[in-house]
């Protein structure tokens, strides 16, 4: 069985292997990412986000791109602001 991260919930070693090479240790940290960008680790499947999905929603946590999230700050991927917008205002 693999070694738990944080306060993650067991989701396998690839998983956590790519969250931790992400540098994502614990559930608020991973509330902060949407499903898409999470499923694009090499190692995190479907699986894997349901069972964090599940752990969030007990810790009243959601995904960046649930509907019930609060709005986080860019975690300076290049996908918010007018700063990344040729042009932005």
């Amino acid at each position: 069985m693999p070694a738990q991260i944080g306060d993650l919930p067991p989701i396998g070693r690839p998983a956590n292997g790519a969250l931790l090479a992400a540098g994502v240790t614990t559930l608020a940290q991973v509330a902060t990412w949407c499903r898409r960008d999470l499923l694009a680790l090499h190692g995190v499947g479907p699986k894997a986000v349901a069972i964090l999905d599940a752990a969030l929603a007990e810790q009243g946590l959601a995904f960046a791109d649930s509907p019930l999230a609060p709005p986080t700050p860019d975690r300076g991927r290049g996908t918010g602001g007018t700063d990344s917008v040729p042009g932005g205002r």
